[in-house]
């Protein structure tokens, strides 16, 4: 086995691997803050859409994420400005020369906070929760865990009490950074056996927040895990997580103080936030896309020249200046440029109506036909004002004959809508998870993947996604994902829409936020400076 020291030069290949290229009351941070006090108070970060659940390995969606991300910690994190593999639960580790053994030595003397002991027992209790049918705690989708893990992951096992094995099927370029996936954030074993299915509204895990309270489409409270094992950390005493729907409503809360920071924000909006000395900016890396999804598994979308004729009939560039603004820009990839293996030489499909109508003749669809498009009721980072959006497409469309019904749905439910495959076209977003290629194209596109809301099946794009999976060499893995985008633009089973650099607002007051890629962060260096 090889030290640690050593398997980070080796990890330059794998690590390497995944750099990415309200309420009426004021808050009471505002309230209790005096000028060069940088802990204690309270921070009410407002958002557009609830949280679905805060049971880790059985979240899909960023707003669970977002909660989940200072509950709960993973074995390995990403660094705060980027997606380089760093240490968190556990300290080191080291792999075997055959790729296929990896051991990870624990951080010590740690507690979940219920006050159990967090130890490597734990961490294969939450594993075998995820893999292992059989286990009594293995109850919901683990969707991500079978995207990423399944058929990958062997066996883990306990060597001693701060030691954890994986023993993979096969050597794995993604395994690595999969491990620092939200999702696989270790929950107290002790909190599953006692609450069960209930979980979900019991979060227990070893981050610098504990949960409080969750009032259904309203608010999320968290408080100060007192015990972290980070000195000084967290430096706030409470975290709150503010339902606003609207985007305009959220920023005027902001205003008056009655939130402190803010995502979703309307890009008529932003000039006015940058002039305004009392709010401040955050953008958060490009590395979200905002996408539209046929289902392949329903008529016309399973032709091929209906999906192209849709592709070049989409007026991209007129949405994002009417409704994205300078954040965003036209998409042509399912993955975007921050993400390396960007595949730039592919054209992409230009506005060309007339070539989308010779098309649909070509099909078969010379008259057009009726369709309905689905949508989230609320605003998502990838997917501003989407019901205004929507109307636009369905504007587009109908110059070629295509007419369109549009159907909103609450968060949860359209999530629950599009993992049951329960609508036509569809608009949705990827946000990245750990700056890897496969996280996008292999999540997205392959027929193996729990998350291919098309239901896309390419032969010979899941050849090549499987074979840069088992693939270390990063410039090899480079070809395999550009030749699946050249792929995937002729075969166009979505509408790559948007790439997105999220902007954020805060008070001018809120210090130490950093926006992370993957679409969430831990917010336990935040402080209030007043």
């Amino acid at each position: 086995m090889k030290k640690v020291k050593k398997i980070f030069m080796v990890f330059t290949i794998l690590a390497v691997l995944v750099i990415a290229g309200c309420s009426g009351n004021k808050s009471t941070a505002n309230k209790s803050k005096e000028k060069g006090n940088t802990s204690g108070g309270t921070l009410i970060y407002g958002r557009a859409t609830d949280t679905v659940t805060l049971d880790p390995h059985n979240l899909i969606d960023a707003e669970s994420s977002r909660i989940s991300k200072n509950i709960f910690e993973t074995l390995i994190d990403y660094k705060k400005d980027g997606t380089e593999v760093v240490p968190k639960l556990a300290k080191e580790w080291t792999v075997s020369d055959d790729g296929k053994v990896w051991t990870f030595k624990l951080q010590e003397n740690v507690k979940f906070h219920d006050g159990t002991d967090f130890n490597a027992e734990a961490v294969v209790y939450n594993f075998q929760r995820m893999m292992d049918d059989s286990h009594p705690q293995h109850k919901g989708d683990f969707s991500i865990f079978n995207r990423t893990f399944k058929g990958v992951i062997q066996e883990v096992k306990a060597p001693d009490e701060h030691t954890v094995e994986f023993i993979l099927t096969a050597p794995n370029a993604t395994f690595l950074p999969n491990l620092g996936i939200t999702t696989f954030g270790i929950i107290s074993p002790a909190a599953l056996k006692e609450y069960g299915d209930n979980i979900k509204d019991h979060p227990v895990g070893t981050g610098p927040f504990k949960f409080v309270e969750w009032k259904p489409n309203d608010s999320v409270t968290l408080e100060k895990n007192d015990k972290y094992r980070v000195a000084g950390l967290p430096k706030l005493d409470k975290l709150m997580f503010k339902v606003i729907p609207d985007n305009s409503s959220r920023l005027t809360a902001l205003k008056n103080g009655e939130i402190d920071l803010m995502d979703g924000i309307n890009q008529s909006d932003l000039s006015s936030i940058e002039k305004n000395d009392s709010l401040q900016i955050f953008k958060r890396p490009a590395g979200s896309l905002g996408y539209l999804t046929f289902n392949l598994a329903k008529p016309p979308f399973d032709n091929v020249k209906v999906r192209q004729a849709i592709n070049y009939a989409i007026n991209k560039k007129g949405i994002i200046d009417t409704f994205y603004g300078p954040v965003a820009k036209p998409a042509k990839n399912m993955l975007p440029p921050f993400i390396w293996g960007y595949n730039d030489d592919v054209k992409g499909y230009e506005y060309n109506p007339e070539k989308a109508k010779a098309l649909l003749a070509e099909a078969g669809f010379a008259g057009g036909f009726e369709t309905e498009f689905s949508i989230m009721s609320t605003d998502r980072s990838y997917f501003p004002q989407p019901t205004k959006v929507a109307e636009a497409i369905k504007s587009d469309l109908a110059k070629i004959g295509i007419t369109v019904k549009i159907v909103n749905y609450e968060w949860a439910t359209y999530l629950s809508k599009l993992v049951k495959g329960e609508y036509a076209f569809a608009g949705i977003g990827r946000i990245s998870e750990n700056g890897d290629p496969d996280n996008f194209l292999f999540t997205m596109l392959s027929s193996e993947s729990v998350q291919n809301r098309s239901a896309y099946k390419n032969e010979k794009v899941d050849e090549l996604l499987r074979k840069a999976q088992t693939t270390i060499d990063k410039e090899e893995r480079t070809k395999l994902y550009k030749e699946v985008q050249e792929i995937v633009y002729e075969d166009a089973p979505t509408i790559p829409l948007a790439y997105v650099e999220t902007p954020l607002a805060g008070a001018a007051y809120v210090k130490g936020y950093v926006p992370h890629a993957i679409g969430y962060e831990s917010l336990a260096e935040v402080y209030i400076e007043k």
